[in-house]
């Protein structure tokens, strides 16, 4: 579904990614790990055509993104749904103008075909007959399954991730992964994650790789993780200060 070949990218002096290569295979869902700052976000941009490669190349369905011009990139934009870390809600807009803002602007569905969505993806999240309410009046958890809504509202192939987990207790955190594990299962969607919780990279991920020093380190499985004798994989997994990955840069 997604290939990403030898990408590079720099911002002045500082190189973020230096020959990344990643395959998410269709249906799957792929997790990729990182110390804060390592590009990880960077990496997301990228997928999305918001950043362009210094060279490299990505494909998404077999389509070269990095030379698309804007149409094209619109069109292939339509494929992905976005879970961001902080959720990303209009605070002056309530949940359900909040869940169909994406179908308001692209159009063609009458109020009533949106009150019908909206209530179905909210269903599907756990939060059925909130539309209403306030986004203020959310908790953190909330806010975060309310964006989940939103993004598969436009019943998307490509689920993206960043950081969905982060700020939640371990229960809401559960929840949300059973979720992410939910809309693969149930919607067939093809799915990135991008985390920090080593707890919920193994409840979700088919496959993980780590970003470190801009190149994608292959991890395999989630039970090839937790045997990998990587040094850096194994230090980032246990949590360890001492190893080849230097924690005072």
């Amino acid at each position: 579904m997604i290939e990403i070949s030898d990408l590079y990218k720099r911002f002045g002096p500082h190189e973020v990614l230096r020959g990344a290569t990643l395959t998410v295979p269709k249906g799957e869902t792929v997790v990729v790990i990182g110390r804060s700052g390592c590009g990880k976000s960077v990496l997301l941009k990228h997928i999305l055509g918001l950043l362009k490669p210094d060279s490299g190349d990505i494909l998404v369905d077999g389509e070269s993104i990095t030379a698309m011009g804007e149409d094209g990139l619109g069109r292939i934009r339509k494929k992905f749904g976005m879970v961001f870390q902080g959720a990303a809600l209009f605070d002056s807009l309530n949940v359900y103008e909040n869940v169909t803002f994406g179908l308001r602007n692209i159009g063609g569905r009458t109020e009533d075909e949106m009150r019908e969505k909206a209530s179905n993806v909210l269903h599907s999240v756990g939060l059925p007959g909130i539309e209403e309410k306030s986004v203020a009046d959310l908790s953190g958890g909330m806010r975060k399954r309310v964006g989940l809504a939103r993004a598969i509202a436009l019943d998307p192939e490509i689920l993206l991730y960043d950081e969905p987990t982060t700020g939640l207790d371990p229960i809401m955190s559960r929840v949300i992964d059973d979720l992410i594990v939910k809309m693969k299962n149930e919607l067939g969607v093809t799915s990135i994650v991008i985390t920090h919780d080593i707890t919920s990279v193994f409840r979700v991920a088919d496959r993980v790789y780590m970003l470190n020093e801009g190149r994608i380190i292959e991890g395999g499985t989630s039970e090839e993780l937790q045997r990998t004798e990587d040094p850096f994989l194994r230090q980032f997994i246990d949590g360890k200060t001492d190893g080849p990955i230097v924690v005072n840069d």
